[in-house]
């Protein structure tokens, strides 16, 4: 953290608007920087001190990282909206076998065989992709985020119901497992204000017992009459 403030990094098609809304509510006098980098740059930024903590999609280097998955990506196939594919509501991979699948330079998918057939170029980014989609020239495989991110009137896509998912992870250094730093892990993963875990938890008092009342003595039996 430096001048004030905290800054975290994400990688294109994650939204952390909400997070940020809890950070600005929970951490008032800290404010939250947020900063959209391409997937390749988040960590070599982190580790070089840019920023306290990234947003990254996993797999990444975890040497000297701590490293939390969060959630798994829904993948799909964006084709232009006259293409056969969008008259069903899901595809699966054997569905792409004719179709002529784009691999930009910048790819987040891991995969053992790629689908389909090589189309007759790898773009070097997502977004030059996505325009050759445009054309009619193939179809193209990624994450459902950032298939939102990059809409187009011209184009839609469906769920792959088969294909390999991305994930999402918060990433941060080792050495700097802040207060702070903990408080974006507690905010990221549900946990409330009061949480054990969170910068802002306050030991609970300790209720005192409220002093025993003393029962009162038993009445003495009446003595018993006299023998005559």
């Amino acid at each position: 953290m430096t001048d004030g403030e905290f800054r975290l990094a994400y990688v294109p098609g994650v939204t952390p608007g909400k997070w940020a809304g809890v950070w600005a509510e929970r951490v008032r006098e800290v404010p939250l920087r947020l900063l959209q980098m391409p997937a390749a740059e988040v960590v070599p930024l982190l580790r070089s001190g840019g920023v306290d903590a990234t947003f990254v999609r996993l797999p990444v280097d975890r040497e000297a990282l701590h490293v939390i998955p969060l959630y798994r990506e829904t993948t799909v196939v964006v084709v232009p909206k006259d293409h056969a594919l969008a008259a069903v509501e899901e595809v699966e991979l054997a569905d792409l076998a004719d179709e002529d699948v784009f691999e930009p330079l910048d790819d987040v998918l891991t995969w053992e065989d790629r689908p389909g057939q090589p189309a007759f170029t790898r773009p070097e980014s997502t977004a030059g992709a996505i325009e050759l989609v445009a054309s009619g020239a193939g179809v193209l495989l990624l994450p459902q985020s950032l298939a939102r991110l990059h809409h187009r009137k011209d184009l839609t896509y469906r769920t792959v119901t088969d294909a390999p998912q991305s994930q999402i992870g918060l990433a941060w250094l080792e050495a700097e497992t802040t207060d702070l730093m903990e408080e974006l892990i507690g905010i990221v993963r549900g946990r409330t204000p009061n949480s054990s875990r969170g910068r802002n938890t306050q030991p609970q008092p300790t209720r005192k017992k409220p002093p025993q009342q003393q029962r009162p003595a038993p009445r003495h039996r009446r003595q018993k009459r006299r023998r005559k």
